[in-house]
Parts: structure tokens; C-alpha cells; sequence
């Protein structure tokens, strides 16, 4: 092949695929359809001169027309760090938020159970007698939930929390694929054990104790678990009121609103687990400790408030971009 008679021919195109490209963001209908041809007609240009030329200098050209216009015709791939940021200042906050009426109607049961059922183990010996002997409360009561939280080194600690509070939240999103059923049973075994121990560190009189260990990290904890609680129980509720959309549709999206509330839990968790491990066991007085808890709460919630709020406004909804209809079958 005569390469200086090849260029000669196909430079007209090659210089028009050029600036097709550079003004990609302006083309006309027609224009892009020219775009698209053009690509294809240069990419075999690119095959041919390949096989039957040594210039490296026309391959190189070639490569890279073909690569940026094979990117103005498919489309750039989004930037990690772009969907990383969307995630967090767009999906899980949104989610969390069209959410915050469920969230709010969790919260108030489990603490309503849990201080009924707190107060009752706290005013009835006989209920005490029946959980364990006057010397094990003791036990519990003077040494062992205490120590709970620092009878490890921290960094191990933390880890342990983290995997044990994600497999929580994992559960109640898990629970989600049956419509949510087993959550109300999950949430009032939590409550259960939570009322318990404050029921009968109150029996003692040590709920300064209890409350001063609990709070630091069960307030973010807590609130993430109640958070994967509403989107589980949300998706089954969409299974009975789909709204003006097909049933089918509305569960792949809410579907998919729940696994992006996993995937932010583990953030949130793995704070509450730090909290947790290095702030609650710490030598700190009380009140900073407690203030350490509620300024984590305080940051989660309003970042919840501010970006989902907004993201609402703008009719987001946390679904993927471009998300199918449905959802996959196979």
C-alpha cells in the first residue's frame, strides 16, 4: 500500500472526525450520525494501516482518533471518585430520608418497648430471680458490663463491633427479601436484651453506669440499625401499596434504595464501633463521653436532613442511573 496516496485519500476524513469530536457536546442530530460512521470508517483505516505500515508515527494518530472518538460514541465512563461522591451526597442520604417516617415509627416502638420492658425488670425481684441469681446480677452489675468494654485491646475491639453491628444491619436487609416479616421479631429481641441489662443496672441503682457506657456509641449504632429496619420494612410495605407504579417496578427500585442503605450502614457502623472501642472504655469524664456520642448522632442525622432534603427537592431518588425497569432475573 502506498501510504503517502492513503493519507493523501483519508486525510479529508480523519480531519472531520476530529472536529466532530472536539465539538461532540454541540452536534446536530445528522452530525452525530456522521460521528458515528466516521468512527467506524477510521477504525478500519486504523486496521489497515496496521497491517501493512511501519509508520509508527500515522499508527499513533490513528489510536488515539479512534480511542477518543470511540469514547464520544459510547460514552466516557463515570470517574470512580464521581460515583463515590454521588453515592454519598446523593443515594444514601436520599434514601435515608424518603425513608424518616419509618425510621421515626421504628425508633419510638423499640424505645417504647424497650423502657416499658426495662422499667418492669427494674421493679419486679421476681422477674430478676427468673433472669439469674441475686450473685450473677451482682457480677453484671458491679464488674462485667463494664468491663465488656474494655476487656479487649481496642483496635481488636472495634473490629469485632463493626463485623457484629454490620452482621445486624446486614440481617435486616437481608429480612427485606421476605417482605420484611422477621424484622418486628428482630427489633424486639434488641430491645429485649437492651432492657434487660438496663433493667437490672437500674435494680442496683447503677443507670448512671449503664447510660454512661450505652450512650457514647448505642446512639449512632442504634440509629443505623433502625434506619436498615425502615427501608426492610418500607420494601415490604411496597409489595401491598406499589403506588402509581407497577408493582414490579417499584420493588426493583426500592430494592435497590435498601442495598444502598448497606453499603453507607458500613461506614456508619464502622464510626459507631471506634466510638465503641476507643471512646466508650476511655478515661474520660461522663459527660464527654456522652457529648461524643450525641455530636456523632447529631452530624449523621444532619447530614441525612441536609443532602437527602436536597436531593429530594431535585427528584432524586437514590436509584442507580440509567437502573432497568425491573429487576434481574438472571
Amino acid at each position: 500500500m502506498d501510504i503517502d496516496a492513503f493519507v493523501t485519500a483519508h486525510r479529508p476524513v480523519w480531519d472531520r472526525l476530529d472536529h466532530l469530536v472536539k465539538h461532540r457536546s454541540s452536534l446536530t442530530g445528522a452530525e452525530v450520525d456522521e460521528l458515528v460512521e466516521l468512527y467506524q470508517r477510521v477504525a478500519t483505516h486504523l486496521s489497515m494501516v496496521r497491517s501493512s505500515s511501519k509508520d509508527p508515527m500515522l499508527v499513533g494518530r490513528l489510536s488515539a482518533l479512534v480511542a477518543r472518538a470511540r469514547s464520544a460514541v459510547t460514552g466516557a465512563h463515570t470517574p470512580a471518585w464521581r460515583e463515590v461522591t454521588r453515592f454519598f451526597t446523593v443515594s444514601f442520604p436520599v434514601v435515608a430520608y424518603r425513608a424518616r417516617w419509618w425510621w421515626l415509627a421504628v425508633t419510638v416502638a423499640f424505645l417504647v418497648v424497650g423502657w416499658v420492658m426495662g422499667a418492669w425488670v427494674a421493679a419486679n425481684p421476681d422477674v430478676q430471680a427468673s433472669i439469674a441469681s441475686p450473685d450473677e446480677i451482682t457480677q453484671l452489675v458491679e464488674e462485667d458490663f463494664a468491663d465488656y468494654y474494655s476487656e479487649h485491646p481496642a483496635a481488636s475491639f472495634a473490629s469485632r463491633v463493626w463485623t457484629n453491628n454490620a452482621w445486624v444491619a446486614a440481617q435486616m436487609i437481608m429480612y427485606a427479601a421476605v417482605l420484611g416479616l422477621p424484622i418486628p421479631y428482630a427489633l424486639y429481641a434488641n430491645a429485649e436484651n437492651v432492657a434487660v441489662s438496663g433493667g437490672l443496672m437500674a435494680s442496683r441503682d447503677k443507670l448512671d453506669i449503664f447510660f454512661g457506657l450505652i450512650l457514647p456509641h448505642g446512639l449512632l449504632e442504634l440509629t443505623a440499625i433502625f434506619l436498615a429496619a425502615a427501608v426492610g420494612l418500607r420494601l415490604g410495605w411496597t409489595v401491598v401499596d406499589p403506588g402509581p407504579r407497577r408493582r414490579i417496578e417499584a420493588l426493583a427500585e426500592q430494592g435497590r434504595a435498601v442495598m444502598s442503605v448497606a453499603m453507607g450502614l458500613v461506614v456508619v457502623l464502622f464510626v459507631s464501633g471506634l466510638i465503641e472501642a476507643f471512646v466508650t472504655p476511655s478515661g474520660l469524664p461522663t459527660w464527654a463521653r456522652v457529648g461524643i456520642g450525641v455530636l456523632a448522632e447529631a452530624v449523621f442525622l444532619a447530614y441525612v436532613i441536609i443532602f437527602g432534603r436536597r436531593a429530594l427537592r431535585e427528584n432524586e431518588t437514590g436509584d442507580i442511573e440509567r437502573a432497568p425497569d425491573v429487576a434481574p432475573t438472571a
